[in-house]
């Protein structure tokens, strides 16, 4: 948390309350596993299931091909590489991202499925050492492993400390909230919801008495007063909303009406942050009275390095956003996004031409949405947006 500074009335003798700021580190799609994986202290068994490929070292070796060696049984931190530098930079007061991977040594993998990622539970320290506060869950790579691989996620996850939202034993569990604590005294609570645009499997939806992710049934004005109706019980006087949801699909920048409507209402019924994820590569960014919406961060980490077609999205280049939020009333205060490029499995420093066409790209499908991008001096990019003071 932090301070404004100086407030106008000082000068005058009088002090006046100042303004707080809640710093949250938001991160897209991270896929710590099959490839990933493999390079960890404990990589799990390599086997797949998928179509084409039967072996998830085959996935290290595409990436060696496209950029070199890439070291085995590297550190926990190793995949972070120089986003490390850039979150002790920052030293936010929450950080949440979308978790597309099953924790588990599970074998019962989900059949008719084309992926499934699968970390070892003993590389949980690849969350532990970016200090991640909150993981959702509420994706379509969570129960790639079965209910068995759900289970043993969500354990794992607990049990390092890591908070979880939108999957859980049953609805309840699913629909549960992680709250985080702020040293102001309030919390942010973080709600994780799934669309079956996403391609999660309806089977996957939790119920009363099985285990799931928190499927919405649609993308509708009702369900997002549901939502809010259910953040209404929750949230006290300096508390921050976030709902994160995965939807869309993987490529393109075209974001659905429905998407611009259901955001719009979650903002309209109390969420102060819409936490959007999905695609591959990052999507619009909106700022809607106020409030910051991510329609899609695009991936954080995965293992897709190497792998030909759709070049022309750039999916090696990602964001990490760091967003500065009014402690009062939740409205975005600024947007630090921060590029990174993925080779050899870890985040790397882009070059100045690759930062140049990610802050272009990201201010080209913004504008409709009244936003543009300045890229700073230290390779970073800020948000200006309609309205903004």
């Amino acid at each position: 948390m932090e301070d404004a500074g100086r407030s106008p009335g000082e000068h005058l003798g009088r002090r006046m309350p100042s303004r707080r700021f809640v710093n949250v580190f938001l991160g897209g799609d991270v896929m710590t596993g099959r490839g990933v994986d493999q390079i960890l202290p404990h990589p799990s068994n390599p086997r797949l299931h998928e179509y084409v490929v039967h072996d998830a070292r085959h996935y290290l070796s595409l990436a060696e091909e496209a950029n070199g060696p890439i070291p085995r049984r590297v550190a926990a931190q190793y995949i972070w590489g120089d986003a490390f530098e850039e979150l002790a930079r920052e030293a936010p007061d929450v950080r949440i991202l979308n978790l597309e991977t099953s924790i588990t040594c599970s074998e019962a993998y989900w059949p008719d499925k084309d992926v499934h990622y699968r970390m070892h539970p003993k590389n949980i320290g690849c969350l532990t050492a970016a200090h991640i506060d909150v993981c959702a869950l509420a994706n379509n790579h969570v129960m790639d492993w079965g209910v068995p691989g759900l289970s043993d996620t969500v354990a794992a996850l607990r049990e390092a400390g890591i908070q979880s939202a939108g999957a859980g034993s049953n609805a309840a569990e699913a629909r549960r909230p992680a709250l985080v604590e702020l040293p102001s005294g309030g919390r942010v609570i973080v709600i994780a919801l799934a669309s079956d645009t996403s391609g999660v499997p309806p089977e996957w939806c939790a119920s009363d008495d099985m285990p799931g992710v928190e499927l919405v049934a649609d993308l509708s004005t009702r369900t997002a007063d549901r939502v809010g109706e259910r953040i209404g019980k929750i949230k006290r006087r300096g508390d921050l909303a976030i709902v994160s949801i995965h939807w869309g699909s993987n490529w393109g920048y075209e974001v659905p009406r429905e998407f611009v409507r259901f955001a719009h209402r979650l903002v309209a019924s109390g969420v102060d942050l819409v936490h959007g994820h999905s695609s591959h590569h990052v999507r619009p960014i909106e700022v809607e009275r106020g409030h910051l919406i991510l329609y899609g961060c695009g991936d954080l980490i995965d293992d897709y390095e190497g792998i030909g077609g759709y070049e022309e999205f750039r999916g090696d280049l990602v964001l990490m956003f760091f967003a500065r939020l009014d402690a009062t009333s939740g409205e975005l205060a600024g947007l630090r996004m921060v590029p990174m490029q993925i080779r050899k499995m870890r985040l790397n420093r882009p070059g100045r031409e690759d930062v140049r066409w990610l802050a272009g790209r990201v201010a080209l499908i913004s504008s409709p949405f009244g936003c543009s991008v300045e890229v700073a001096s230290d390779g970073s990019a800020a948000l200006h947006w309609r309205g903004e003071t």
